[in-house]
């Protein structure tokens, strides 16, 4: 039997992985003021861990070959920047010497990183709207 969309999965696999960096990225913009996390202590932006996997082909004529390369997510971290000190001796947070930790997120920073997850869906998204268009297409050659 064809398969006439072999790529449907590692694309599908893209699609929840930048689904997931987007998330994450905007948990870290919404977090960008918060001092007080649950833990006492000011939020940790968090990044993602991608990983490629290549997946094993289930055919048993062919018992060393492999399927398509897909991607997902290996982990989230908590990024290892300490946070940053800002003076602001009016904040309930503030130490003895005005000084309030903050979460050392750089908007600008997070927001690049939106855009390229954003880019990376649609592109993705665009894949699987091609494939299925030529699926379509050849099996209205076969009608014929």
């Amino acid at each position: 039997m064809i398969n006439l969309l072999s790529g449907i999965d590692s694309t599908a696999a893209a699609l929840n992985a930048e689904r997931i960096r987007m998330d994450v990225v905007s948990e870290n913009i919404a977090n960008v003021n918060t001092t007080h996390g649950v833990d006492g202590k000011p939020y940790q932006r968090q990044q993602i861990m991608f990983e490629s996997v290549l997946a094993a082909q289930q055919n048993s004529d062919n018992p060393g070959a492999t399927g398509p390369q897909t991607v997902q997510i290996a982990r989230i971290e908590k990024d290892p920047r300490p946070p940053k000190l800002v003076y602001n001796p009016g904040h309930p947070d503030a130490n003895a010497q005005g000084m309030v930790a903050m979460p050392d997120i750089n908007i600008h920073e997070e927001m690049v990183d939106m855009i390229a997850a954003s880019r990376s869906f649609e592109a993705n998204l665009a894949a699987i709207k091609n494939a299925r268009a030529m699926a379509m297409q050849t099996l209205a050659i076969g009608k014929h």
